[in-house]
């Protein structure tokens, strides 16, 4: 049996690092517009901008976790994904679908590779498993 984590364990992964790749470039577009720009207020836009950056470098740590097959990994990757539809559903409903259905589309196409049978395997154990008890 291979060491290699299963196919849908590394969607998983490339699906929460695209969400975080997308969360760090636009906290990076924040801060450079709100530097060379003339914001209503520059702290805020600058708060959000960091808020972002940090957000999405954790979902980067997360989409690591889960290509290692950290079992941590797991439910913060379905709490951004839980996260993400309303998000990507309001971008819809404001005539954004150009952003909100592809959003749509990764976090359902995650959530469902996360609990798929070969994630919980893999990051849980095998059915054969048994925890030892105690007597």
């Amino acid at each position: 049996m291979s060491n290699r984590p299963p196919r849908t364990l590394l969607l998983a992964a490339a699906l929460e690092a695209v969400v975080g790749l997308i969360a760090v470039g636009g906290g990076l577009y924040t801060a450079v517009e709100t530097l060379v720009g003339d914001p209503q207020n520059t702290v805020t836009a600058l708060a959000v901008a960091g808020l972002a950056i940090i957000g999405g470098a954790a979902m980067l740590k997360v989409a690591h976790g889960l290509a290692t097959c950290e079992r941590w990994s797991r439910s913060p990757a379905v709490l951004t994904q839980l996260f993400l539809l309303p998000v990507a559903v309001s971008l819809v409903q404001s005539d954004q679908s150009q952003w909100g259905y592809p959003l749509v589309a990764v976090g359902v196409c995650a959530l469902v590779a996360l609990f798929s049978r070969p994630v919980g395997l893999a990051l849980y154990g095998s059915e054969d498993q048994e925890e030892e008890r105690p007597d």
